[in-house]
């Protein structure tokens, strides 16, 4: 960040610190007053909440602003053994992240959300110590299931690689991290052995989906899936197969 820019945001920090305070006194002013307009009161305090939240906003941006000039490549540290892909673990990445964004006042909690059938969906909520907290969020399939459409493990386990993938990936988009030269691990989002297995996935359900309201089911999970990875050749290509499907439907009534 270049000093003139730094001087702005710090400027900008200062007035709106000065507008606030300044509104804040106002405030203690008007309620000493028995004669105070309730409503006009009332407007006040919305107007301090807004300055407060935007003054919040800036210094969040501004401390993830540093903590990203601070970081660089990670080394991958596993091996997909299917896809002979190398790979950052949550562990190596947690290791290299912490201690940078603690630093600046960031803290993380992971939770889910409520999913499409097959898909957990992870939310993780980035909080700063000046008040303001931003949510970032990813779908992640977690069916259990191959490309073939077999069961592959349990949906327990299912349950738990998908939310583990998603915390580890959700960690790597919220501060822009790059893994070594790549990061293929074959089980990702975004990187082609997983997308192309995803994809798979999505197409033999549509392929074998036994009625017009599973087809449906199937385009609805599969087109989030798709355009969260901004996918538009994979979405056309499952809209295909789920155009040929209801095709094939329709004939058969």
């Amino acid at each position: 960040m270049s000093t003139a820019i730094a001087e702005r945001q710090e400027s900008a920090v200062v007035v709106q610190a000065g507008e606030s305070a300044t509104i804040l006194q106002v405030i203690q002013r008007a309620a000493a007053d028995p004669a105070c307009d309730i409503e006009k009161m009332e407007r006040l305090l919305a107007l301090k909440e807004r300055m407060d939240a935007k003054a919040a906003e800036v210094e969040f941006n501004d401390a993830l602003s540093r903590v990203q000039a601070r970081m660089g490549r990670i080394e991958a540290d596993a091996t997909n053994n299917q896809t002979r892909s190398k790979y950052a673990t949550y562990g190596k990445l947690d290791k290299a992240l912490r201690p940078l964004y603690t630093g600046e006042g960031f803290s993380l909690s992971f939770g889910t959300e409520d999913a499409p059938e097959g898909m957990v969906a992870m939310v993780c909520y980035v909080s700063h110590t000046s008040g303001h907290t931003r949510q970032y969020r990813a779908q992640v399939p977690s069916d259990g299931k191959g490309a073939k459409g077999n069961d592959v493990m349990t949906k327990t386990h299912a349950f738990g690689s998908g939310t583990s993938y998603g915390m580890r990936y959700l960690l790597k988009m919220i501060f822009n991290v790059a893994i070594g030269e790549e990061d293929d691990d074959g089980n990702a989002a975004g990187d082609n052995n997983f997308r192309n297995a995803v994809l798979d996935d999505l197409i033999a359900k549509a392929k074998g989906a036994p009625t017009s309201a599973d087809l449906q089911a199937v385009w609805q999970s599969g087109l989030k899936t798709l355009q969260a990875a901004k996918d538009v050749a994979g979405a056309d290509e499952l809209r295909a197969a789920v155009t040929a499907r209801k095709a094939e439907l329709e004939k058969s009534q």
